[in-house]
């Protein structure tokens, strides 16, 4: 099967089952609003979003590089040096449950929001973020051992059937208040067994890598120079709606901000479109680096590259067209989102067109390239918040947004290519396909 008939059938099925999972998701955020009122919703959002961000600074990094180092064990046998990196990675996401367990409500006390939603379910959204951060974990190992559909099923499929039986099961109590509280419990609890459920599924995979070579002492130096750039990055590339949303939570009000709020799940949505196309063959690129072919490494890019973009632009299409209706299923006040909703979707378009450059920066041994234009294009949120929000709402919100979104992306094109002499931008992929020799008749 070639490369683009594999990236195009795996990445579908893989997007297929998130699609399935965020519709009920989706439908037990509506069923929220118009049971529970916007209101709540606003406050399910702001959960949702600390969670995530606790949860991705748990592992400290080690989520966000555990493809590329399982894909490199594997290509290399080395099996036990792959034990020592898990074990490490876990370890790590205990650890910070317990430092999260025993002085998180401190902290929440000393930042002034002793009184918030998350102050007020504090064990709950501890027990979410933890099991949450082994998904992470979970799902990265997986991929880079080429399980990509044990690697993403935990998130996209089991994650939203716990959500919606919680909802269920808790939606008939005696005031709305009350069933929200018991639905984060049981979430909780639920996602908690799902993710230890996961990682026996890490454990099972164990024997795909080979033991041909003995551990080597010097890479743990090598896994925190790759890790701890790459929590900073993650923070402020994968989960840069979760920030946006508890910025703009100070701003908006909170039938406002639920509406942002689902306007940006729709986007992570389509947004993992795309990601399941790098998500596929990512393992391949790992290979190839490790082989030291840079004419293959670079092959793959652009394909992925070109899929990617295509993907992109297809949803953004459909977006456009189907949003209104979908936002409707919230509630009237809800269809305010659809406009804000297209202007997101423009900057998948831009990042898919400039490639992943991140990642190639961090192949070649300089993660922390990325920090200055990942700094400017939260820099660039903060002050778009601030110039447009007031005066545009919601539209300004989707202004500032894709206004930092395209400058990061743009910014670690401009750094890749200065700094790994790599063009991961689509542009490259045409020239490659002008200057490819043509074949003898």
């Amino acid at each position: 099967m070639s490369l683009y008939r594999r990236l195009a059938s795996q990445s579908t099925v893989i997007f297929g089952a998130r699609l399935g999972g965020a519709g009920l998701i989706f439908l037990v955020q509506a069923l929220i609003a118009r049971m529970w009122g916007p209101e709540l919703l606003g406050e399910y959002l702001i959960v949702i979003a600390t969670v995530n961000l606790i949860a991705v600074v748990m592992p400290l990094g080690f989520h966000t590089v555990g493809t590329y180092f399982a894909a490199e064990y594997r290509a290399r046998g080395e099996r036990q040096q792959f034990r020592v990196f898990i074990t490490r990675a876990y370890g790590h996401v205990f650890g910070a449950l317990l430092l999260l367990l025993l002085g998180g409500r401190t902290v929440l006390n000393l930042l002034g929001q002793g009184e918030s939603v998350v102050a007020e379910h504090f064990v709950p959204v501890a027990l979410l973020a933890f099991g949450t951060a082994l998904v992470y974990v979970n799902g990265a190992v997986l991929v880079g051992l080429k399980r990509p559909f044990a690697g993403f099923f935990a998130d996209t499929m089991f994650r939203p059937m716990i959500v919606m039986g919680a909802f269920l099961a808790t939606m008939g109590f005696g005031t709305p208040v009350e069933g929200f509280s018991y639905m984060l419990w049981t979430i909780a609890f639920g996602y908690v067994g799902v993710a230890l459920t996961h990682f026996c599924f890490v454990i099972t995979s164990l024997d795909r890598i080979p033991d041909t070579a003995p551990v080597r002492a010097e890479e743990p130096r090598r896994w925190w120079r790759f890790a701890l750039p790459w929590v900073l990055i993650s923070l402020a590339t994968d989960f840069f709606f979760d920030i946006d949303l508890l910025l703009l939570s100070h701003t908006l009000s909170r039938e406002e901000l639920a509406i942002f709020g689902v306007c940006t799940r729709l986007f992570s949505l389509i947004s993992f479109g795309v990601a399941a196309v790098y998500a596929v063959t990512m393992p391949d690129m790992f290979e190839s680096e490790a082989k030291a072919d840079r004419e293959a490494f670079k092959r793959k890019i652009g394909d992925a590259n070109l899929v990617a973009s295509v993907i992109s632009v297809v949803l953004f299409g459909g977006v456009a067209v189907l949003a209104p209706f979908a936002l409707m299923l919230f509630g009237p006040s809800f269809s305010a989102g659809a406009a804000p909703l297209a202007v997101l979707c423009l900057a998948l378009v831009i990042r898919s067109v400039m490639g992943p450059a991140s990642l190639v920066l961090s192949i070649h041994d300089r993660p922390y390239a990325s920090l200055p234009f990942v700094a400017l294009g939260i820099g660039s949120l903060i002050a778009c918040n601030w110039l447009l929000v007031p005066s545009m709402g919601l539209m300004g919100a989707a202004l500032a947004a894709i206004i930092a979104i395209t400058v990061w992306s743009v910014g670690l094109w401009w750094v890749a290519l200065r700094t790994a002499k790599m063009d991961v931008s689509l542009l490259q992929w045409f020239r490659n396909r002008r200057v490819a020799p043509v074949p003898a008749e």
